[in-house]
């Protein structure tokens, strides 16, 4: 069993050998057993205190040893655009994507389907699906663009890190800083999810106001891995993504040789199993905002770069009130998913492992069978079970890719889940 660090955003120490980490200087003339001492820095230098996250990693051979970069050629499907021209407003929705012929793992297995914003001005989000079916053998990946936040929807992940590894399963999910190395293998033989790779601000908890101290995620269930390393001397290639493009290159050892570390950039997971709901108890149905896991702010006050905002299981108390998801239309633009179970505002088509996107002011809501069921209900106390669905909203347009909309998963009539309103009866 694994060990973890708990919290988010916490100082952290480990050593996977005692006497590894120095004491006193994050930089010491001579580190402990010759090790390199790097900083790793995902704010500024001179970021606020209180926003500044960096760590020092004490590894068996400097990362900057390596040989130049060359244009990676075996997955053109993953990048952070160009998007399709001109950006749709239609509705749309997309079944699980197919596991590509043959074995593909995760890296070769990204797609990506939409974003927005500029990575080169650190803006904006771009979101990937994955269908592996191969664990990463001697590679690794980074992404020089933004944090990845990856969500399982079906088959466990082992995500091997340069700050240690994490086990993920669906309804788990895992940060992975930007610039941070790690490989992922299949404990299953296979795995889909998603990824939102995040170019704009860290991802933090949002705060409570009125809520108070407490609720939501709770910082304590954030688990970061403990250092662990690999010694290890064979030909490994490692893949970035800069600027949107695959870039590779290979080294002539495992770059999982971090022996020990300390600071507040980490990898992490959290499981939303754990995530505490609030709801109203009155009336009404609250903005889907009150189920927020992490935000990405952005230079307007309260309007997120991105939020990653999950509906779990819980209790509907409502009196006289509408229950499932209103009809609306929404300044922020949302990315749906699905992990488990089904969503309570669409009766069909909308399955594990898939997607739908509805942008900025174009309406959405209930289909018609569970617009139906929903005003016919005994509104006495209701759990809501078996589910758990994700949105990625963001502030921005979010502007699909031409493959993505060419795919076979990409639904046609998807419209047609609003069809079958009547007109209201008005008195005479």
């Amino acid at each position: 069993m694994r060990e973890y660090l708990a919290g988010f955003g916490n100082h952290f120490s480990t050593e996977a050998i005692a006497g590894a980490l120095p004491l006193g200087r994050n930089s010491p003339q001579k580190v402990p057993f010759g090790l390199y001492a790097e900083q790793l820095s995902g704010t500024a230098f001179t970021a606020p205190r209180s926003e500044n996250r960096r760590s020092w990693l004490y590894r068996m051979r400097p990362a900057a040893s390596h040989g130049a970069f060359s244009p990676y050629g075996k997955n053109a499907r993953f990048h952070a655009g160009p998007y399709a021209a001109p950006a749709t407003p239609n509705r749309l929705r997309w079944d699980p994507l197919k596991p590509a012929d043959g074995q593909v793992d995760f890296l070769d297995s990204l797609v990506t389907i939409a974003g927005n914003g500029d990575v080169g001005s650190g803006s904006g989000i771009a979101i990937h699906l994955f269908a592996a079916s191969r664990d990463m053998v001697r590679r690794a990946f980074f992404s020089s663009d933004g944090e990845m936040l990856i969500v399982p929807a079906s088959g466990r992940l082992e995500i091997r890190t340069e700050l240690g590894v994490i086990d993920i399963e669906p309804q788990q999910i895992a940060v992975i800083p930007r610039g941070v190395r790690f490989s992922v293998s299949l404990p299953d033989g296979s795995a889909t999810g998603y990824v939102c790779e995040n170019h704009g601000a860290l991802l933090r908890l949002p705060d409570l106001g009125p809520i108070g101290a407490n609720g939501l995620a709770n910082p304590r269930d954030f688990e970061t891995p403990v250092a662990a390393f690999e010694d290890l001397d064979e030909p490994f290639e490692i893949v970035q993504k800069f600027c949107g493009q695959l870039w590779t290159t290979t080294l002539g050892h495992s770059p999982f040789d971090v022996v020990a570390w300390h600071g507040n950039l980490a990898p992490c997971r959290y499981d939303l199993r754990l995530y505490n709901s609030i709801n109203t108890v009155s009336y009404d149905h609250p903005d889907p905002s009150i189920f927020t896991v992490l935000t990405s702010p952005s230079d307007t006050p309260g309007t997120a770069n991105v939020d990653f905002v999950i509906f779990p299981p819980r209790w509907m108390v409502g009196e006289d009130t509408f229950r499932p998801p209103w009809f609306h239309r929404n300044v922020m633009s949302e990315f749906m998913g699905l992990i488990h179970g089904a969503y309570d505002a669409k009766a069909g088509g909308f399955l594990p492992g898939g997607a739908s996107l509805h942008n900025c002011m174009n309406g959405h809501g209930p289909d018609k069978a569970s617009y139906d069921k929903a005003i016919a209900a005994d509104l006495k106390p209701q759990k809501i079970e078996n589910t758990m669905a994700f949105m990625f909203e963001s502030r921005f347009i979010i502007r699909p890719t031409a493959h993505a909309l060419d795919l076979p998963e990409c639904q046609s009539d998807y419209d047609e889940a609003w069809s079958g309103f009547t007109k209201a009866e008005l008195p005479r």
